[in-house]
């Protein structure tokens, strides 16, 4: 029942305000190719945007809730003759089940005269949040803390000749505030004094390929990104730990409707850095923060088949290891997950697909509204 309700708000917003966009400013949402639902002359507008609402389902967060915003789409001034991707402007708010409510803002801007690109995100919020630890005699516990945090995150990156490769910096600064929500006399073993109020300030390096056809919903290319990032006292955090990250994306247009799809995750984390930083598998279907090790090990693909230009079909599996300090990687458990969806052709201009994925895993279910490629949403 809870799905078809998030599913419903999701098209109701998206209706309304679509009403509302067309009374103001007199646009038709349909394409001239196939006369089909399409935002994508609505986007090239100036005051064009995309409503976007996405249930919560996280078990770690409540398992339901609700989050979303305009997302601003704007194509770039200056397009190459390649693929040129949009400038992205997203305001966004939610509040889930357990009371866990946060808000912010995030925009990816793209200066292709110059040959570079930048993001920058900021937000608050206090998040109620579950996390999980083999106990002795207890098996498997879970422990929820509320987190009252102000992340801030900013990256530059030039363009490396005329190659897809670019290089550059990412900043990365939050202050958290963090209560246990749970009876105890001392502190779990897993939870250090400095957690419960500590800033972190993290320069990194950042290398970036990418060779997709869209950046919302790929039908070919291939993306890598590696985040190397470093927190000491001379930075102005309070820990001292290095983390990184590599992710990697390959799509392969088997048929002129079948797109294959390949993902890759790789984390490391060196010295101690705060619990819930620790790298953790991120696989649909898997609660965040479940499974976490100081090096997780992630590998997932994803079928699509498109029944017509519009509409489609999703299928995906993974597996993933999250291995523990002092743990040989062959003893670390098999994480799997698996699971299908559908995909509707929003924005055929700009290649973006939404949609709805259901997923399960070991012990857990999912269910997840799409925008874009879920992939982007994970990473």
């Amino acid at each position: 029942m809870k799905h078809c309700y998030s599913y419903f708000i999701f098209f109701c917003l998206f209706f309304v305000l679509s009403v509302q966009a067309q009374k103001k400013h007199k646009y038709v949402f349909k394409d001239s190719l196939d006369n089909k639902l399409d935002f994508s002359d609505f986007l090239l507008n100036p005051q064009g945007f995309i409503p976007f609402a996405q249930p919560i389902t996280e078990p770690a967060l409540g398992d339901f809730g609700i989050m979303g915003g305009p997302i601003f789409i704007k194509p770039n001034k200056h397009p190459t003759k390649n693929y040129t991707p949009p400038n992205i402007t997203a305001i966004f708010g939610g509040y889930s089940a357990n009371k866990s409510w946060g808000a912010g803002i995030y925009h990816l801007g793209f200066n292709t005269k110059h040959k570079f690109k930048y993001t920058f995100a900021t937000g608050h919020g206090s998040i109620n949040m579950d996390f999980y630890r083999n106990v002795l005699n207890q098996g498997e516990k879970e422990f929820e803390f509320n987190f009252k945090s102000t992340p801030v995150v900013l990256t530059f990156m030039k363009q490396l000749w005329d190659t897809k490769f670019y290089a550059g910096l990412e900043y990365a600064y939050m202050h958290s505030e963090i209560t246990p929500e749970f009876e105890f006399q001392n502190l779990p073993d897993f939870v250090k004094e400095k957690d419960i109020s500590s800033t972190l300030s993290s320069p990194a390096l950042v290398l970036e390929y990418d060779s997709r056809d869209s950046m919302f919903t790929p039908d070919s290319g291939s993306f890598f990104n590696s985040t190397y990032h470093i927190n000491e006292q001379w930075t102005g955090s309070d820990y001292n730990f290095q983390d990184l990250r590599i992710s990697a994306l390959q799509f392969i247009k088997v048929k002129h409707n079948w797109v294959s799809g390949f993902r890759l995750q790789l984390e490391f984390q060196s010295n101690d850095g705060p619990f819930y930083l620790e790298p953790a598998v991120e696989l649909r279907g898997v609660p965040k923060a479940r499974y976490q090790g100081k090096s997780t090990y992630l590998f997932e693909t994803e079928q699509r088949y498109d029944f017509t230009m519009r509409w489609s079909a999703v299928g995906f599996a993974g597996m993933a290891k999250a291995v523990k300090e002092n743990e040989n990687f062959a003893n670390a458990n098999l994480v799997y997950n698996y699971g299908s969806g559908f995909r509707y052709l929003i924005a055929r201009k700009f290649k973006l697909r939404v949609g709805m994925d259901v997923a399960w895993s070991n012990n857990d279910f999912g269910y997840y509204i799409v925008f874009g490629s879920s992939w982007n949403q994970r990473n």
